[in-house]
């Protein structure tokens, strides 16, 4: 251990560390975890290292950028963890329009040195979401209908392999590995950097228009039929949340072009029924970000969640979501549903690991609370409302939203096709498992 310390850049945190406290904790309260060690790297040297040792020794080992997993992939009882927390360089091409950034950046990092430039590209749905494990799950997020997910916009990927080999990955260059970067979650290797390409965006057409729990039924089934009406250009979310004290109907709305277009295009959504509150307006692109953060995102609540793809928003999902958020636990809890459809749809389901390429949903379950004593009671609000709505839901998941007791077939149903495939690479790049806690594909 002495001979490791020495030979890495960073810091070497061990459990008798006075910040090893601080240093265990990831975004999610509820996962309380004791790694033996915890490696700070400051580049890819410091994750070479760490691969190989903990190769070497055998050690159980996660990956940590953003700390944002829900399920606490980025830690673990009795092993290593590779911080790559510290590395936050960014560098912006705005003639090509592009940007690479160091694994341990976080959306809202991104977004500060692209919207200097006017430029931005797929960066998931609140700002303090890492980039690298986002992208690598797929890449969900507020750009998506026009400019696709994450991994539609990622060039190229570095990343140090089982074997503590340092490999760039593009269309070009280890193009097999590139292919199970986009959506294969961190199943391949330790990505320590990656290349985007940017779009120009500045002023979005954004906000939450809020309706009364009671207008709900109208108001999701109205929802349902104005998402199929959609241009690329538009996002339309929605979210049973809690508002002044009481269960509301939020619908989450986003235009990326021209104001006036925004202002048409939104305008059935911001008409419909008697909403409490909009809150639809001009805003830069990344106040747009931070829409939803708070308190929605802060770090450190204890969170559980379940969620699944859906097709079709029947009226049954419909009934038992207004019912689960009649009996909200916490005031902190939400129901929500992301859509999924332009150019995020029209993507060949083989043509990267992410295979969800059609219109659909991401329909998401999500206790929230601040008190670890509360647990158990928000945990069954949990369940007992997926019990209720599971059978109206697909049996594939949004690999950044399972929860890790996830059953492990949720895993193969959710890459369908693509997943022998996955297994194969698996086998070639890491046959050992090495990188095993995760959303975990397992060599063939």
């Amino acid at each position: 251990m002495d001979a490791f310390r020495a030979s890495i850049r960073g810091d070497l945190i061990l459990r008798d560390s006075a910040s090893y406290e601080t240093a265990r904790r990831v975004w999610n309260g509820n996962i309380d975890r004791r790694p033996a060690v915890i490696v700070r790297c400051t580049g890819a040297a410091d994750v070479q290292r760490a691969v190989n040792f903990a190769r070497t020794h055998e050690l159980l080992l996660s990956l940590r950028c953003g700390g944002h997993s829900a399920p606490g992939y980025g830690t673990n009882d009795g092993g290593m963890v590779i911080d790559m927390g510290l590395m936050k360089g960014i560098r912006v091409d705005p003639g090509n329009r592009t940007a690479t950034a160091q694994g341990g950046v976080q959306w809202r990092e991104f977004d500060h040195e692209t919207q200097a430039f006017g430029l931005a590209t797929t960066g998931g749905t609140v700002s303090n979401t890492g980039i690298a494990g986002l992208t690598l799950g797929g890449g969900i997020g507020w750009l998506m209908g026009k400019h696709g997910l994450s991994v539609d916009n990622l060039l190229s990927a570095d990343v140090v392999t089982a074997d503590g080999q340092f490999r760039t990955a593009s269309e070009t260059e280890n193009p097999d590995l590139f292919w199970a970067l986009r959506g294969g979650g961190g199943n391949f290797g330790a990505v320590t950097s990656l290349q985007y390409r940017l779009h120009p965006v500045t002023e979005t057409f954004s906000g939450l228009v809020i309706y009364p729990l009671d207008q709900g039924r109208d108001v999701l089934r109205f929802y349902r039929d104005f998402c199929a009406t959609l241009p690329d250009e538009a996002e339309a979310f929605a979210a049973l949340l809690t508002h002044d004290g009481h269960p509301v109907v939020a619908l989450v709305l986003g235009y990326n072009g021209p104001v006036e277009d925004g202002e048409k295009v939104l305008a059935p959504a911001r008409q419909f029924g008697r909403p409490i509150a909009d809150l639809v307006g001009p805003m830069p692109y990344c106040v747009r970000q931070t829409l939803i953060d708070e308190p929605s995102a802060r770090h450190g609540l204890h969170r559980y969640w379940r969620s699944a793809f859906v097709d079709q928003l029947s009226d049954r999902l419909i009934d038992g979501m207004l019912e689960g958020a009649a009996g909200f636990t916490s005031p902190l809890s939400i129901i929500g549903l992301f859509h999924v459809h332009g150019a995020a749809a029209r993507v060949p389901a083989t043509a990267t690991a992410f295979s969800a390429r059609r219109p659909t949903w991401d329909f998401d379950i999500i206790g929230q609370w601040s008190d670890a004593a509360e647990s158990a009671g928000h945990t069954a609000w949990v369940r007992a409302l997926w019990d209720r709505v599971e059978p109206e839901l697909l049996g594939t998941v949004y690999i950044n939203h399972m929860m890790g007791d996830d059953r492990p077939e949720r895993v193969r149903a959710s890459y369908g096709e693509n997943y022998t495939r996955l297994r194969d690479l698996k086998t070639l790049y890491d046959p050992m498992n090495l990188f095993r806690v995760n959303a975990n594909i397992a060599p063939a």
